[in-house]
């Protein structure tokens, strides 16, 4: 339906759609590391070490998200 209106070349709506993505990936990575068993605890790590591949800011973001450095209690805070 989007590409039979052509909604796709709106850049307002490619921004939202943007948006939406990231917010429900967000929103799973957290659901999936709840639990905070030894599944979690690894989902976790690859996750987040994906977000090293980001040139220049990658490390400095998945130490971030990690809240030093390696998946810890302080992750879950």
């Amino acid at each position: 339906r989007g590409l039979y209106y052509g909604s796709y070349m709106f850049q307002e709506t490619w921004n939202i759609g943007v948006l939406l993505l990231l917010m429900v990936m967000a929103t799973a990575f957290v659901g999936y590391v709840l639990p905070w068993g030894q599944m979690s605890f690894w989902g976790a790590t690859v996750i987040t070490n994906l977000l090293s591949a980001i040139p220049y800011i990658g490390n400095t973001l998945v130490e971030w998200i990690w809240g030093g450095f390696s998946v810890d209690k302080a992750t879950l805070t």
